[in-house]
């Protein structure tokens, strides 16, 4: 998976998230299923930019991009706890 890979991943995750809060505001789906799958597109978001940064830090460092990994939901979630 490539840098363009990953944005183009990016891109794709944000379009659905416009699309589901289009939905959720015309009344389409019920704000339960709205907050529950914006849920999931923000921690699969949250993993494709993990993903990145470590690639563009491992670059940077002079080492292979492609020995990155995405990391877990717990992991890239727990940041800060």
């Amino acid at each position: 998976m490539t840098d363009q890979d990953i944005l183009a991943k990016i891109k794709q995750l944000v379009d659905e998230e416009h699309e589901l809060r289009s939905k959720a505001t015309a009344g389409e789906i019920d704000q339960v299923t709205e907050r529950k799958q914006l849920a999931e597109l923000e921690v699969m978001l949250d993993q494709a930019w993990d993903l990145l940064r470590q690639r563009r830090a491992r670059a940077g460092a002079d080492a292979s991009p492609e020995d990155t990994q995405m990391r877990s939901p717990r992991e890239v979630e727990g940041y800060l706890q």
